[in-house]
């Protein structure tokens, strides 16, 4: 049997740099939800590829931010940066040139770490002028000591076979961790309730950006395969309820029917989808309510 080799890899970067794009595009298939606005992201999502003797375990995080107090920006903060501790490698992503002070942030946590990082210029499509890139590069270079620089585009697929080569050259030997037709080690209720916010976030990430959570409450498979799922979607306040539900229920039917559709893919198989929405005011500043919804702000003193 050939040596095999496996290693664990945080890809991390502020909000809204494409991190799970990047993981998407690498494991062929969704697992980690997307949208435009920042922040989508709020818990840590491992996704597991497996090539052969080669077994990549990448750990992809809520975007590090800044100037948030609430319970809920403390525990995606906390999801992100304990993520840092114990891999083999650090993918440390970024939007082109568009630096900000949560980059620089991301960055000084990053070169604190033992852990080889490579800084991964990301959306190299959207670079008018590629003369700008070097320069840059060359910049930030010289505040973190880099195992490699790798321009690619998440979104286009650009850049990922020699993102996976240096990964395959870096990543240790060691025997699996999963088995290889496993792809993540998060359960189907947890992705069937980032699909549903998923789908809040894209429908109306204006009205209510980050103002959803989204609870399974039920979640069993009948006697033909079908699976039926109940699904509680938290609000803050009575008028963000009325704008989830829309004019008679429609844009939470819309929602559903999108959600549905993404679940039977992810699945394979039919899906009866319920949702319901309620008030529950202050879940975002709550740490038990977080608790509940898999988000830990006070982690294990």
């Amino acid at each position: 049997m050939a040596d095999t080799r496996c290693g664990v890899i945080a890809i991390v970067g502020r909000p809204n740099v494409g991190k799970s794009t990047l993981l998407n595009h690498l494991l062929g298939q969704k697992l980690s939800i997307t949208s435009r606005k920042p922040q989508t992201t709020r818990n840590q999502v491992l996704g597991v590829r497996t090539d052969g003797a080669m077994q990549y375990i990448f750990v992809d995080t809520p975007g590090l931010h800044l100037g948030q107090s609430k319970a809920i920006n403390q525990a995606m903060n906390k999801a992100a940066s304990s993520a840092l501790s114990g891999v083999d490698l650090v993918l440390f992503l970024c939007d082109r040139t568009k630096w900000t002070e949560e980059d620089d942030f991301v960055l000084k946590l990053v070169a604190q770490q033992s852990a080889p990082t490579a800084l991964v210029v990301n959306k190299l499509d959207l670079v008018q002028d590629q003369t700008v890139l070097l320069p840059f590069i060359d910049g930030l270079s010289a505040r973190c000591e880099f195992d490699a620089v790798l321009p690619v585009s998440a979104l286009r697929g650009k850049g990922l076979d020699e993102l996976l080569q240096y990964l395959a050259r870096r990543i240790p030997e060691g025997p699996h961790l999963f088995p290889e037709d496993q792809i993540t080690d998060r359960s189907q209720r947890f992705l069937a309730a980032e699909l549903v916010r998923e789908k809040i976030i894209r429908q109306l990430g204006d009205e209510l950006p980050y103002a959803a959570a989204v609870e399974i409450e039920s979640f069993s498979e009948d006697e033909r395969g079908v699976l039926h799922i109940h699904a509680l979607i938290l609000v803050e306040r009575d008028g963000q309820k009325k704008i989830l539900i829309g004019e008679s229920g429609e844009r939470l039917k819309s929602i559903g029917t999108a959600a549905r559709k993404d679940m039977e893919r992810a699945f394979d198989s039919k899906v009866m989808l319920k949702l319901w929405v309620k008030v529950k005011s202050g879940w975002s500043d709550d740490a038990r309510a977080l608790k509940t919804l898999g988000l830990d702000p006070l982690g294990d003193e």
